[in-house]
């Protein structure tokens, strides 16, 4: 694993006005939270962050933030959780990151890459992505980039689910067994059935998501305010 620095200090201004000034003194809004921990706004370096997500490959990367203030410069573990990027330019406009333990287990999603050309296409089939990322939980240093699957062996009408992938050691996935990753359907026939399966699931697992989020959400309030 990379060892990652970025240095970052308190600022005190918010709202557009004060980002738009940060810009351009190339630097960039970001916030900096975690469980019983007071969120801090900061500001970073513009470069030194994008020079990390190049480095890192973007979201999910695990650094030392070294965070100045009035007291001194005091690092932190964090996790790169979010940035927002603008949608015309492609540039960063802000950061969160997530203060993490080394020795505790995180949860995040990454993304899935199916590896090889099934045999199911070779004969005419047709290869569809149902999930396109997974979330998983590990400790910070046994944390990867992407899950690796090779559907190599797919023939038409077969299918990978999360119960047929091989997790790497000290990584567990943290999604439903039954749920869809991949499946090889027939050109003009049979794929209908499994996209409205594979849409249900997604759809369910959707909500799951967003009752979580929002409580968590509640918790990291509540916890804010004490």
């Amino acid at each position: 694993m990379l060892q990652l620095t970025l240095a970052a200090h308190i600022r005190k201004d918010k709202g557009k006005g004060a980002a738009r000034k940060l810009r351009r003194n190339n630097q960039m809004p970001a916030i900096f939270y975690g469980p019983g921990t007071q969120p801090m706004m900061l500001a970073v370096n513009y470069p030194e962050f994008e020079l990390i997500t190049k480095l890192s490959g973007g979201e999910n990367a695990i650094l030392d933030l070294q965070v100045q203030s009035d007291k001194g410069e005091e690092t932190k573990k964090v996790l790169l959780k979010d940035f927002m990027k603008d949608p015309v330019k492609g540039t960063c406009l802000h950061a969160d990151f997530y203060e993490i333990s080394m020795d505790k287990e995180i949860t995040v999603e990454i993304p899935v890459r199916l590896i090889n050309t099934p045999k199911g296409v070779t004969d005419g089939g047709v290869l569809q992505t149902i999930r396109r990322a997974v979330t998983i939980s590990c400790l910070p240093d046994r944390l990867i980039d992407s899950l690796d699957i090779d559907v190599a062996e797919l023939d038409i009408g077969e299918s990978v689910h999360i119960r047929d992938i091989e997790f790497p050691e000290g990584i567990s996935c943290a999604e439903e067994m039954h749920l869809t990753v991949a499946v090889v359907s027939v050109p003009g026939g049979g794929a209908e059935e499994e996209e409205e399966t594979a849409e249900e699931e997604i759809e369910e697992e959707t909500a799951a998501s967003d009752e979580e989020t929002a409580k968590e959400s509640k918790e990291e309030k509540k916890g804010g305010e004490q």
